[in-house]
C-alpha cells in the first residue's frame, strides 16, 4: 500500500485531472455544530475529496454551516446526508454524516444503521449506498468506544466482522463494502483479527503507522481507517493516505478544526466489477 501524506497547501492547489479516480475521505470531525469551529478552514481541508464520511457530527446545523461553506469557497456544489437520529448513550449522542459533490457522486439510498441486538456498539454503524461514475458502493460509517480500557475498544473491534456481514448481506447485487471512521485502534490491532480473516479478503486501506489523530506537539495516533475487500473492490488500486491539515499549528488545529486527520482512499471509477 502507497503510505501519502500531503501538505494541506498543496491539495488547495491542486486539481484532479484524472476524471476516471474519486478521492473518498472519512474525517472525525470533533463535535461539528457544537464546538466553535473555523468552518471556512475546515471547508478547505476536505473540499478536494469527492466523498467524506464524518463522524462526530453533533446536530444538523453543523454539517448544513459546513456544506455552506464548501458551496462557498468551491466551484463545485455540494450536498449533504445525515443520518436520521442519533446513536450512543443518554449522556452523548451523535450523528453520522456524509458530504460530497453532487455533480460527482450520486446518493442512491440509505441503508441505515446495523442492527445492534445485543448491544455491542456504544453506535451503532450507519451504512449508504453511492455511485461514482461507474462504481457503486456501500459507505459504512463506524465511530468506536474510546473506554476506560483498550479491551471495550477491542471488544467492539471483534464484532466489526459482523457489521460487514450484515452490509454485504443486505444487497445481492452489491459487493462493494467500504467501513470508515474512527476505530480508536490502528488497523492491524488483533481485535479486528476476524474481519481481516474474513473470506472476503479484507484489508485495512491505511497503513496503521500513519498516525492520523493530532496532539498538541504533533500526531499521536493511528485511529483512523478504510476497511474494504480485495476480493471485491477491484476498484481500489492501493492509494490512500492521510491529509495533514495542521501545517504545524497543532494546538490551534485541535482547537478549531478538529482532533483527526481526514483519511481517504483512491478510486477508479471507470467501472463497476460487480
Amino acid at each position: 500500500m502507497i503510505k501519502i501524506l500531503i501538505c494541506l497547501v498543496s491539495l488547495f492547489l491542486y486539481t484532479i485531472t484524472f476524471t476516471q479516480e474519486a478521492y473518498i475521505a472519512s474525517f472525525n470531525t470533533l463535535r461539528l455544530g457544537k464546538n466553535r469551529k473555523d468552518y471556512i478552514y475546515l471547508a478547505k481541508a476536505i473540499q478536494p475529496f469527492d466523498l467524506i464520511g464524518l463522524v462526530e457530527v453533533m446536530n444538523k446545523k453543523g454539517i448544513e454551516k459546513l456544506t455552506q461553506n464548501l458551496n462557498n469557497i468551491s466551484n463545485d456544489k455540494w450536498d449533504y446526508i445525515l443520518s436520521p437520529y442519533p446513536v450512543g448513550t443518554d449522556n452523548y449522542k451523535e450523528y453520522y454524516g456524509y458530504i460530497f459533490k453532487k455533480d460527482k457522486v450520486k446518493h442512491i439510498k440509505n441503508i441505515g444503521y446495523y442492527p445492534d441486538y445485543g448491544n455491542k456498539f456504544i453506535r451503532e454503524p450507519f451504512g449508504a449506498n453511492f455511485k461514482i461514475n461507474n462504481f457503486d458502493f456501500t459507505f459504512v460509517l463506524a465511530h468506536s468506544i474510546y473506554g476506560k480500557k483498550i479491551s471495550q475498544r477491542q471488544f467492539e473491534a471483534n464484532e466489526m466482522v459482523n457489521v460487514y456481514n450484515y452490509f454485504q448481506n443486505k444487497d445481492p447485487k452489491e459487493n462493494d463494502i467500504l467501513i470508515g471512521g474512527d476505530f480508536n485502534l490502528p488497523g492491524n490491532n488483533t481485535g479486528f483479527s476476524k474481519l481481516l480473516k474474513h473470506r472476503d479478503e479484507i484489508i485495512y486501506s491505511v497503513d496503521p503507522t500513519l498516525k492520523t489523530t493530532i496532539g498538541t506537539k504533533g500526531f499521536a495516533n493511528a485511529y483512523d481507517n478504510i476497511f474494504i475487500s480485495k476480493k471485491y473492490t477491484k476498484e481500489f488500486f492501493g492509494q490512500s493516505g492521510a491529509l495533514d491539515i495542521t501545517l504545524g499549528n497543532y494546538k490551534k488545529i485541535r482547537k478549531e478544526v478538529s482532533d483527526h486527520l481526514p483519511i481517504f482512499i483512491v478510486v477508479n471509477t471507470e467501472k463497476d466489477d460487480d
